[in-house]
């Protein structure tokens, strides 16, 4: 084997190995996926519960109303979640380019630690930062991390709105950027409901329908999470077709390369061994 077909054997198998480990991403990524798709039916439906118990619960308020947050005094709020690693396509500088007009001028709650990195190649005041978890399973335990940074800050700032940023998935169009309002909660989305027979509670109604807000709000950040969650995966997924479809093309024109390489030695071979006969041919002619 020449030097020349043994270099090209090399190439080969490395794009193997590379189409192997990107084989090995995508089978991954779309695994998560799935497991975040699954996690948001439950998540929405929780949500619901949570509204309508804060319906019920504002049936039970009696009494005058309850007093006023305090007054904004701070910053507003914007969560934006963004991806936790590399190799996702354009979406996580989609998701910064959303959030970087509001960004000087809000308290910025940022998850992803890609996005995070990003952030910081842009100077954006990023005031909290955590991690996106890389199981579906640990979204329940960031989206309780944030929900309590957010709340110490809303115990500091005042009544102040907040908003969220994150990115959803959409078959056959990618990912889009979504903007929601999470914080007042607008009670018109929570109208009183009837109860019927009145329920036994363990604390004052207004206390209810407080710690039943959390919950709900606790429900949002969580769907939001998973949104994104779901969204880095599925880009990552498409990435990784893309570059799987290079890696194949590539594969493809290296084994032809291979291919003409081999046919070349073996032409060579072919014709130099003929013109040895030939020259063994004339030097026993002149012998004789």
């Amino acid at each position: 084997m020449s030097d020349r077909l043994a270099t090209v054997g090399r190439r080969i198998a490395t794009v193997r190995q590379l189409g192997a480990v990107v084989n090995a991403m995508r089978g991954i990524a779309g695994a998560r996926a799935q497991q975040g798709r699954a996690l948001l039916p439950a998540i929405r439906a929780y949500a619901a519960t949570a509204g309508h118990a804060i319906g019920k619960a504002r049936q039970l308020q009696t009494g005058p109303a309850a007093p006023p947050l305090n007054s904004a005094k701070g910053k507003t709020g914007l969560i934006v979640f963004g991806a936790e690693q590399g190799f996702a396509g354009a979406f996580p500088e989609q998701v910064l380019n959303a959030a970087a007009s509001d960004s000087q001028a809000a308290h910025f709650f940022l998850v992803g630690d890609r996005a995070a990195a990003l952030a910081a190649e842009r100077s954006l005041p990023v005031a909290w930062a955590t991690s996106l978890p890389s199981r579906a399973a640990a979204l329940a335990n960031m989206a309780t991390e944030l929900l309590g940074a957010l709340y110490d800050y809303v115990a500091v700032a005042g009544a102040v709105p907040v908003a969220m940023i994150y990115p959803v998935w959409t078959a056959g169009h990618g990912a889009s950027v979504v903007r929601r309002s999470l914080l007042p909660l607008d009670p018109d989305m929570f109208p009183p409901e009837p109860v019927g027979s009145i329920p036994l509670i363990n604390l004052p109604a207004s206390d209810l329908v407080e710690r039943l807000a959390q919950e709900y709000v606790f429900a949002q950040l969580c769907e939001a999470a998973t949104e994104a969650f779901a969204a880095e995966n599925e880009a990552r997924m498409a990435t990784m077709a893309a570059a799987k479809t290079n890696i194949d093309a590539r594969l493809q024109a290296l084994e032809r390369e291979e291919r003409l390489t081999r046919q070349e030695e073996i032409t060579a071979e072919v014709v130099e061994l003929a013109a040895g006969a030939r020259a063994r041919g004339r030097t026993r002619a002149v012998s004789e």
